[in-house]
């Protein structure tokens, strides 16, 4: 009886686990999508999309745009004749008050047909934590109607449904497709959004075209109802949505009124119908399933599934309604399983696949495959063992397998030494060994063999694996090579020399002996990859190895590092001197020049040293620290050696904890810009401010610059501090520009802008965007920045001075060769150097320095300014030096940009308003 029913438990139990796990949703919204691909139709045209697009954000430029653009938008919209504007943008937050402002005038003169969006957010801070609803500000909800934009996600991360609004507290507020299909509910209910009309069908016009009044773009407007949301990518406001399409929130927003107006508020059918469904169906299959052959119920069930299919389809095109017909087709997969089930004979399947499964295995496997009887004489012998022993099956089945192995004989035996544990050993389990194996002709090679057993109807029978390992020993043997060696020297590498270090120092310890490392590098070497090529410089490597090698011996260990760095280990008990008589005997074994094929090479060579204990108590601290005292030979005394001392590494340390700091000054905001005045020496009168970094430490207060600018403008952090050194400076000058103090604001220039980006087309980016003139702006520069790339600052000076920027160059006459650039480069001026300035009284060189580049800046038709006046008197010796402005502490030190506003510029306004 219960075999009679299984097909249908079958089909209970299946509905059971995919109705409890919620699988089934994938296969109902992939029917639903379906639907709206056989059902596709057209927008009614009442609803147009202006499309905030990529077109419009290059056309304006910034983003988020000023309100202004959006007023302009709806004056045009009203001229165009449109009968309501709706904004999917954002207008919770205020802009500057003359924006916000023209936005409340246009929204005055558009007399209430504007829908502004709110939205509901979750707050999870403060003391509002919980649902927050986003409005617009207050002058603008008084003058438009609002709608709700929020758009629900289903669990696939897809958009499916959509609400006609929500509530908050008692208030119903209405959702925005809603407001534009000129919906009257008043209900929370969610519809399903029909996705089978085309968004390529709505009108859509270019925000950009509506400001231009573009007379098509205002045309296709006119009697429509208009919502203004972003389409660009970039600005992220994009959705899944059914059949794989990505669409943005404000088109979501149009289908979701089209799906209103046109009446396809898409409702779902009850569950009842769902159960009553697959209760028709299984009455049907259980009359049928008797009396009807596979074939047949084949067939019925596929005429059931497309009559279903059929009905929902119906369902969706009339009446707007969806039927989840994903149970009831998953129930009829399930019978249709089960009356496949019935047909198959798995009995005779198993046996078959039993049978033949050996023989597949067998015959297929690369590797050889031998059998044996009890008496070890082979009896299957696979393609695979041919391919390795060179035997073919008639010469070798029926021989003992101790024929294949190199020491064996005819009468030999798998295991000579453990013959009476054989048996035990090579039960299922079995065993992997290696042995020596010959070929048919005679040759001798590698073999690892698998061996297993199991009790046959003959007795014991035994199976083996036989592979070939010649090829995986050589690659091994080259990998360990490959792993302990450096395949251009043949020295041992840094891995090798670490393990072998380790061991001398466990050796030094208890012999109470110490352990000197000496890490060598060639001095530029870099430079004769580049002139000689990299052939030669890996012989000059070769060269230096051998050297080394034969110079040291069998006192220590050589090894090459990396690039052009060697290192070498000695017991001091070895050396027969001091640790720095052998560094000062390595530096003298390269005066001779090295032998690099048929060309002689001169190099010399930096060492740093490290001796053990003091220097390193384990083999990784000894290296590191040797390293680090050739870096500091490298950087302070090129050509010779250091020993490691505990300063060294603070100093590093230090660096690197400064370092850290700075980027979490720059991730915390602590830098902040000082100004200090630039004044004209006859007037008095501020003309310009420096701009000068300064860092706020939160316990160290206000670090001098001196401490920390060096490291930055060495460390990849320099890029980002200038970027935003420049980005400050300039807005505090439009600032000041706009509150009508008309001066320039100088900004040093930093090497790693240079080297990094487009520094001209930042620059003029950054005018553009901040509205500063050109000619307020003054850009400093010094001879580390000239001597990088002339050709490119060159060109990068040219676009700049095409901008209306000033180029000034600081620190004049401190340089190897500035004069000539000001030959070279097209510069506005120059800053003579504070060095110079600060005892110009009582230095007649220091006079007569200033004094010739001020003339030759005047022949030049160059401006200057010197830097450091500490005094009237020195103020006054520049005045008749013929030098014109000025800056130093004489005059005032750099301070805040509020407290320079105060103490110099408003003083100015005060003057001068006093002298008229």
């Amino acid at each position: 009886m219960l075999r009679r029913f299984m097909p249908h438990i079958l089909v209970v139990v299946t509905l059971l686990t995919v109705g409890l796990s919620g699988c089934y949703e994938l296969l109902s919204h992939a029917l639903i999508d379906l639907r709206f691909r056989l059902d596709s139709r057209p927008a009614s045209g009442e609803i147009a999309v202006v499309a905030i697009d990529p077109r419009s954000l290059e056309a304006i430029g910034v983003w988020p745009w000023p309100r202004t653009a959006h007023a302009r938008l709806l004056e045009q919209l009203q001229r165009a004749g449109v009968r309501d504007v709706a904004f999917d943008v954002d207008f919770s937050a205020p802009s500057d008050a003359a924006s916000d402002q023209a936005f409340a005038a246009a929204l005055q003169n558009a007399k209430g047909s504007v829908v502004l969006p709110i939205f509901k957010q979750l707050n999870t801070t403060g003391k509002e934590a919980g649902i927050h609803v986003n409005r617009p500000l207050t002058p603008f909800e008084q003058l438009a109607w609002t709608a709700l934009v929020n758009i629900e996600v289903a669990r696939d991360g897809r958009v499916r449904s959509y609400a006609f609004g929500d509530r908050d507290d008692k208030t119903f507020l209405q959702s925005m497709g809603a407001f534009l299909a000129g919906s009257n509910a008043t209900t929370d209910m969610s519809f399903l959004v029909d996705y089978g009309i085309d968004p390529s069908s709505l009108p859509k016009v270019s925000y950009v075209d509506i400001l231009r009044g573009d007379a098509t773009a205002l045309a296709k407007l006119k009697d429509k109802r208009v919502i203004v949301g972003a389409t660009a990518i970039e600005l992220g406001d994009y959705y899944s949505v059914p059949n794989g399409r990505v669409l943005p929130g404000v088109v979501l927003q149009a289908l979701a009124a089209e799906s209103i107006i046109q009446h396809r508020t898409l409702l779902s059918t009850s569950m009842t119908a769902t159960v009553a469904g697959l209760l028709l169906i299984v009455m049907t299959m259980l009359l049928s399933w008797r009396s009807l052959s596979a074939a047949r119920r084949a067939l019925l069930i596929a005429m059931i599934s497309i009559g279903i299919e059929a009905v929902a389809v119906l369902l969706h095109v009339r009446y707007a309604l969806t039927f989840d017909t994903s149970l009831l087709q998953i129930a009829l997969v399930a019978y249709l399983a089960a009356t496949a089930l019935d047909e198959i004979d798995f009995r005779g399947l198993l046996r078959h696949v039993a049978e033949s499964r050996f023989e597949r295995i067998a015959m297929s496997i690369g590797d050889g495959l031998v059998c044996t009887d009890q008496d070890k004489r082979i009896t299957v012998w696979n393609p695979g063992a041919v391919a390795i022993f060179g035997y073919g099956p008639d010469e070798i089945i029926g021989q003992p397998f101790a024929r294949l192995r190199a020491d064996g004989s005819e009468t030999g035996e798998l295991f000579p030494q453990q013959e009476a544990a054989l048996p035990a050993t090579l039960l299922p389990g079995g065993a992997t060994v290696e042995f020596d194996g010959r070929r048919k002709d005679g040759e001798v090679f590698p073999v690892e063999a698998s061996f297993s057993a199991w009790q046959g109807a003959d007795g014991l029978q035994y199976g083996v694996i036989l592979r070939d390992i010649s090829v995986r020993k050589r690659e091994a043997a080259r990998i360990r090579y490959l792993a302990e060696y450096d395949t251009l020297t043949a020295l041992i590498n840094r891995n090798t020399l670490q393990a072998e270090l380790a061991g001398m120092i466990a050796a030094a310890d208890a012999a109470s002996d110490r352990v000197v490392l000496l890490v060598i590098g060639l001095d530029a070497f870099q430079h004769i990859n580049d002139m000689l090529g990299h052939s030669f410089g890996d012989r000059v490597l070769r060269a230096a190895a051998e050297r080394l090698h034969r110079e040291i011996g069998s006192m220590g260990r050589v090894a090459r590092l990396s690039g052009d760095e060697f290192a070498v280990a000695i017991p001091c008990s070895a050396i027969g001197g001091t640790v720095a008589e052998l560094a000062e005997h390595l530096s003298h074994l390269f005066e001779a020049p090295l032998e690099a094929g048929a060309r002689q090479q001169r190099v010399k060579i930096s060492l740093g040293v490290a001796v053990h204990p003091e220097g390193g108590h384990t083999a990784d601290e000894l290296l590191s620290n040797a390293h680090l005292a050739l870096c500091r030979a490298k950087t302070d005394a090129r050509g010779s050696h250091v020993i490691f001392e505990s300063a060294i590494r603070r100093e590093i340390e230090q660096r690197l904890t400064l370092e850290a700091e700075l980027a979490l000054a720059v991730e915390r905001n602590e830098f902040e810009l000082f100004y200090q005045p630039q004044v004209d020496l006859l007037s008095g009168r501020v003309i310009g401010a420096e701009a000068l970094i300064r860092w706020r430490h939160p316990t160290r207060g206000l670090v001098p610059p001196g401490d920390f600018i060096p490291v930055v403008n060495t460390s990849p952090l320099s890029e980002a501090v200038a970027t935003w050194v420049m980005t400050t400076a300039v807005r505090q000058a439009r600032t000041w520009q706009l509150d009508g103090h008309e001066i320039r604001v100088g900004v040093n220039l930093s090497p790693s802008q240079f080297q990094s980006g487009d520094l001209a087309a930042f620059v003029s980016k950054l005018l553009t965007v901040t509205g500063l003139s050109p000619r307020l702006l003054e850009l400093e520069v010094t001879e580390d920045i000239l001597l990088h790339d002339e050709p490119g600052v060159l060109q990068t000076f040219n676009r700049m001075r095409a901008l209306g920027v000033s180029l000034v160059f600081d620190d004049f006459g401190t340089g190897y060769a500035s004069l000539s650039y000001l030959k070279k480069f097209p510069l506005d001026g120059l800053k003579i150097d504070r060095s110079f300035v600060r005892d110009v009284l009582t230095r007649a060189d220091d006079a007569a320095i200033v004094g010739s580049t001020v003339s030759l800046s005047k022949q030049l038709g160059l401006s200057v300014i010197a830097e450091g006046i500490e005094n009237a008197a020195t103020a006054e010796f520049l005045l008749r030096l013929g030098c014109e402005h000025g800056q130093g502490y004489h005059f005032g030190k750099p301070t805040p940009a509020a407290d320079f506003t105060q103490r110099f510029l408003q003083v100015d306004d005060t003057r001068r308003a006093g002298a008229a």
